[in-house]
């Protein structure tokens, strides 16, 4: 599911303020990472926000393409992956939710706690879930145009359904987080697990909340099938 060793970063959802890279292209979990730049009123570059990430060789390259890294974001209590590395290698704090928890005394770097906006950047942060059945905090961001969503969508093979673009989780998919994602109007939604989504966007997401729970016998039979090599 997870691969370790050498890196061989892939780039993905490359757009007009950002880029996104997928580690280990070969894993099964696809996990992937996103920078976005913002611009800074008081400065001539822009700054960059980081998140999710796993580190890779060639990764400072992609963001000194976009500017000056500015801080890294956890947006998922399962997602510190390499965000301290980061951080510690630019001098910058890895910012969390402050109402998340155990996430902030694992990480081995400065740490900033954000409420409903991510500091200037733009970026509203909205709970998407906090429960301890599953045990699941997701935080996610919208600007008005780019939706991140950590954790609760993806587009990774074991997310997605019959003909869906993005998947809701299978542990959501009977409990899918229509009231945080529904109703937005995103050009582009960036997830952290597969590539994202940057035409229909809006669609794509509707769309997975909507068939969640319909298509969930599906999915987990695809999964099962997979898993047994049939």
């Amino acid at each position: 599911m997870k691969a370790d060793g050498e890196a061989d970063i892939h780039e993905i959802d490359r757009h007009d303020r950002g880029v996104g890279w997928i580690a280990y292209p070969n894993e099964t979990m696809e996990r992937a990472s996103h920078a976005v730049a913002v611009p800074n009123d008081e400065t001539d570059a822009d700054d960059v926000w980081v998140f999710d990430p796993v580190d890779a060789p060639g990764v400072d390259d992609l963001l000194a393409d976009l500017g000056t890294v500015a801080g890294v974001v956890v947006g998922f209590d399962r997602h510190e992956r390499d965000a301290a590395k980061i951080a510690n290698r630019h001098e910058v704090s890895v910012y969390v939710a402050d109402w998340m928890t155990g996430v902030a005394e694992g990480l081995d770097a400065p740490v900033e706690r954000f409420g409903s906006r991510l500091a200037d950047t733009g970026f509203k942060a909205f709970r998407i879930r906090d429960s301890t059945v599953p045990p699941w905090q997701e935080v996610g961001f919208f600007d008005g145009e780019t939706l991140v969503v950590p954790e609760s969508l993806g587009s990774a093979s074991y997310f997605r359904g019959d003909r869906e673009r993005l998947g809701v989780h299978p542990m959501l998919r009977l409990t899918p987080p229509t009231v945080a994602l529904s109703g937005r109007d995103p050009d582009r939604v960036l997830v952290g697990h597969g590539v994202g989504v940057h035409e229909r966007a809006a669609i794509a997401v509707e769309d997975a909340l909507s068939g969640s729970r319909c298509k969930a016998p599906g999915l987990y039979a695809k999964t099962l099938r997979n898993a047994i090599g049939i």
